[in-house]
């Protein structure tokens, strides 16, 4: 038997990145500190998917040497992580509101695309179907997805 556990995300700025997630209405699940490992594990999940599908954030402490930081440069090879919402232009503006860019705004009210503060691309889908809605529906993408 095999059971999806979980997908996981290197991030540079964990509070950053949870709030990011926490607008789309993702919860942390659970946090792991490793002190010996020098990382910290934050789980995320849905309501009501904590254990069924959770996003794990891997964050790197910074060396102890005082050199510099990790930094993730993500490719178009990982894919992406999808999230069903119940109002896709809800969501949309929520994100926009708190300055996230709209790549491939919902303009068929089903599909969109966003990109984390690490560059993780994030696909959301509309829970069923809403008609095209200004002004999502004659915005242009912008960047990659």
């Amino acid at each position: 038997m095999v059971k999806f556990l979980h997908t996981m995300i290197r991030v540079s700025d964990i509070d950053e990145t949870l709030a990011f997630f926490r607008l789309i209405g993702l919860e942390e699940v659970r946090r792991f500190d490793n002190e010996k490992g020098r990382f910290t594990l934050v789980f995320l999940a849905a309501p009501g998917e904590e254990g069924v599908a959770e996003v794990e954030l891997t964050y790197n402490w910074p060396a102890e040497d005082g050199s510099a930081p990790e930094q993730y440069t993500g490719g178009r090879n990982f894919g992406h992580l999808a999230y069903r919402v119940d109002n896709i232009y809800e969501t949309c503006q929520r994100l926009m509101d708190a300055g996230v860019t709209i790549n491939r705004p919902p303009r068929d009210g089903h599909m969109a695309f966003v990109r984390s503060p690490d560059g993780i691309s994030i696909e959301l889908l509309q829970d069923g179907h809403l008609p095209p809605q200004e002004p999502w529906a004659s915005m242009e993408n912008t960047g990659t997805w």
